[in-house]
C-alpha cells in the first residue's frame, strides 16, 4: 500500500509540474493544441483521432493531398509520444527517490546482483533501474510455544527434548534478535527475507536438545532454568551472530514434564522446603535455649552478689526505711533481745 501511495503521490506532483510548464509554453506560443493537451492530454488525443476519422469520412479522398495526411498523422503521433514520454519521466522520477522508514535498512540489487553497501533510513536518490529491498533492523522475537497462536506457527510448536536421564520434556522458548545493518546485504544474499525459518528456528531446536541433554529434569524444571537459558543463548550467539543476526536474549518460559515425574518433583521440592522449615525451627529453639541459659546465669550471679552484700543491720535499715512512709507508724526502740525498751517509771 505504501508503494502505491508513493507512486500516486509522486506521479501527481510530476504531472502538475509538467502541466504548468506546457501551459506556460502554449500561452507564450499561442498554441491552443498544447494548451488543451496540457489541461487534458488523453481527451486531446481522443479528439484528434476522432477529428481525423471524421475528416476521412466526410471529405473525398481526392481532396486531400499527401502532405495534409502526413501532417495529421504526425500531429497524432507527436501527441501520443508526448504522453508516453510524460509517463516514462514519471516512472523514472518515482524510482529515483527512495524512502527507507525508521528501523529499517535498504539492500540494493541491480539485475539480480546484490550490492554490498546498505542504505540507512531516510530519503535517498538511487539508480532508477536498481531494486531496493527494505529489511527491518528492529528487535524481533521468535517464539515456539505449546499455546495455539502464540508463536510463529498456528498450532502447538513446543520443543521436545531428552534430559540426562533420558526423560522427555516439552519446552516453550522465546528468542529476541535483530538484524545487523552492515550485514543485511549478506543475509539477504545468503538466506533471503525468510531467514528466521532458515537459520533461527533450526538453531533453536538443535541447541536446546544439545544443552538439555546434559541436565537432569528437575534442574531444568526448577533451580537451574536460568543457567540452561544462558547456555542456550551463548551457543546460539556463537553460531548465529557471525552471520549478521544478533541474539539479544533467550527466555525459557515453560517446562512441561511427564505427569508422574512432575508430581514426584513437586513432592521432593515440598519435602526439601519442609526440611528447611524444620531446620529453621530447630535453630530458633537452640537460640531460645541459649537465651534462657544466659538469663538464668545472670539471675544466679545477681542473687549471689545480693546474698553476699546483705547483713542483718542492712536488712533492719531497709525495713525501717520502708515503714517511714506509712501513716500511723510508731517507732519503738528495741533491745538486743528484740524486746521494746521502756523508760523506768518514777
Amino acid at each position: 500500500m505504501s508503494t502505491i501511495f508513493n507512486l500516486l503521490f509522486w506521479g501527481f506532483v510530476i504531472y502538475m509540474i509538467l502541466k504548468k510548464v506546457l501551459l506556460d509554453y502554449g500561452r507564450k506560443t499561442n498554441n491552443p493544441h498544447i494548451i488543451r493537451f496540457a489541461q487534458n492530454p488523453f481527451q486531446e488525443i481522443i479528439n484528434s483521432v476522432h477529428k481525423h476519422i471524421k475528416k476521412n469520412k466526410n471529405v473525398k479522398t481526392a481532396s486531400y493531398t499527401t502532405n495534409n495526411k502526413s501532417m495529421n498523422i504526425n500531429n497524432i503521433k507527436g501527441k501520443i509520444w508526448w504522453t508516453i514520454g510524460i509517463f516514462i519521466i514519471i516512472i523514472i522520477l518515482f524510482n529515483i527517490f527512495v524512502v527507507i522508514p525508521a528501523g529499517n535498512t535498504g539492500v540494493k540489487s541491480l539485475f539480480g546482483k546484490v550490492k554490498d553497501q546498505e542504505i540507512s533510513s531516510g530519503l535517498h536518490i538511487v539508480n532508477p533501474l536498481m531494486k531496493i529491498q527494505k529489511m527491518s533492523i528492529r528487535t524481533e522475537e521468535y517464539t515456539m510455544s505449546v499455546t495455539h497462536g502464540e508463536g510463529q506457527k498456528v498450532g502447538a510448536d513446543q520443543i521436545s527434548a531428552l534430559t540426562n536421564e533420558g526423560l522427555p520434556i516439552d519446552l516453550d522458548i522465546t528468542v529476541f534478535y535483530h538484524l545487523q545493518e552492515d550485514k543485511a546485504s549478506d543475509v539477504y544474499k545468503d538466506l533471503g527475507l525468510n531467514f528466521q525459518e532458515k537459520i533461527i528456528r533450526p538453531e533453536i531446536r538443535s541447541t536446546i536438545r544439545e544443552v538439555v541433554a546434559r541436565y537432569d529434569a528437575k534442574d531444568v524444571y526448577s533451580e537451574k532454568r536460568a543457567e540452561v537459558s544462558a547456555e542456550i543463548q551463548n551457543r546460539m550467539e556463537e553460531t548465529i551472530n557471525p552471520r549478521g543476526i544478533i541474539v539479544e536474549q533467550v527466555l525459557l518460559r515453560n517446562v512441561t514434564l511427564p505427569a508422574k515425574l512432575s508430581a514426584s518433583i513437586q513432592e521432593k521440592l515440598q519435602a526439601e522446603q519442609d526440611a528447611q522449615k524444620y531446620d529453621f525451627i530447630l535453630q530458633k529453639e537452640e537460640k531460645e535455649a541459649e537465651r534462657k541459659r544466659v538469663e538464668a546465669a545472670g539471675q544466679r550471679d545477681a542473687q549471689t552478689i545480693i546474698n553476699e552484700s546483705l547483713t542483718s543491720k542492712y536488712l533492719q535499715y531497709l525495713y525501717i526505711n520502708e515503714l517511714k512512709d506509712r501513716e500511723g507508724t510508731i517507732y519503738v526502740p528495741t533491745g538486743s533481745d528484740g524486746l521494746p525498751l521502756f523508760k523506768s517509771v518514777q
